[in-house]
């Protein structure tokens, strides 16, 4: 049984990196962050027109995102942003970490499919959210007693 299996994980891996760079398959079966951070100083949230979610936490000490950390209840492509834009965002200040886009997500991906760039939006959006969630709290405290997360 465990042969077979592990046919499987080869055959699907060979599917896997003809349609995907080395990059997006590493991402997708070995995602970097993944998971929350208790007392986040930031936190944010977006949904796709197709219905898949990401979720990014942030701490930030020195105006620095010192920790970042996502979730997502998307499909390899959307794992595979999530993972690399905690990556690029770790250790950033606050405003370069803001500007980060979808085109930064794919080119950091080595490409993603047209049809895979709405991960890539899918990610961006929810750093953005997270670092305006930090932003907001930062200006009035007294609002992260209320969020959602």
């Amino acid at each position: 049984m465990a042969d077979e299996f592990d046919e499987l994980e080869k055959e699907i891996m060979a599917e896997m990196k003809k349609v995907y760079s080395e990059t997006v398959v590493d991402h997708a079966m070995n995602p970097r962050n993944m998971g929350n951070i208790p007392n986040p100083d930031g936190f944010g949230s977006s949904t796709s027109s197709c219905g898949e979610t990401m979720e990014i936490w942030l701490k930030v000490k020195d105006s620095k995102l010192a920790d970042t950390a996502f979730w997502t209840n998307g499909c390899s492509p959307t794992v595979a942003c999530g993972s690399i834009a905690t990556e690029i965002i770790k250790g950033k200040d606050v405003a370069q970490a803001l500007a980060i886009n979808q085109n930064d997500i794919v080119k950091a991906l080595d490409g993603l499919s047209e049809g895979n760039h709405h991960c890539a939006l899918l990610a961006a959006n929810a750093v953005r959210a997270a670092i305006q969630d930090y932003i907001a709290i930062r200006k009035e405290p007294w609002k992260k007693a209320y969020r959602k997360r």
